[in-house]
């Protein structure tokens, strides 16, 4: 018996049975970059309440590097004065990796704006959000931090 169609059957049929995982994962990884897009886009938007909303209680979001804030308050006044230097952001492009009910979301990003004294500024980095899925269905965000590429630029 040759190898070769011993190899091409166990290739079939390892597809077969991946099929139907890696479709539900793939829905998963859409329903996941729902929820950046609408981080996103209320972002855009100046809207900080429906950005808290694509995050859990208690998360925690890295505003500026080696300074971690968490609760609604917090995040609140972070998302305000982010806001405050009329960001402009480009994305360049999405990743998605998913264990079970926690997802890992990588996404290379940009941005120019304006300091209060009308200084331009830029700043670009690597997001990294942890996601976790609720009981509903949905995702949410649990740990946002877009300066994920901090220590390689050390």
């Amino acid at each position: 018996m040759s190898t070769i169609p011993l190899l091409s059957s166990l290739a079939a049929s390892l597809a077969i049975a991946a099929a139907p995982a890696l479709a539900t994962e793939h829905k998963e990884s859409r329903r996941i970059l729902s929820v950046i897009e609408a981080m996103t886009t209320a972002f855009a938007a100046g809207d900080v309440e429906a950005v808290l909303e694509t995050y859990e209680n208690g998360a925690v979001v890295v505003g500026e590097p080696g300074s971690p804030s968490s609760g609604e308050t917090a995040l609140r006044a972070l998302f305000e004065g982010f806001l405050a230097v009329e960001p402009k952001f480009t994305y360049h492009g999405h990743e998605v990796v998913e264990a079970g009910d926690i997802a890992l979301h990588l996404m290379p990003w940009a941005m120019t704006g304006k300091a209060p004294d009308g200084t331009p500024i830029e700043d670009s980095g690597l997001s990294i959000a942890v996601l976790r899925r609720q009981v509903n269905g949905g995702w949410l965000m649990v740990i946002d931090h877009p300066y994920g590429d901090m220590q390689m630029k050390r």
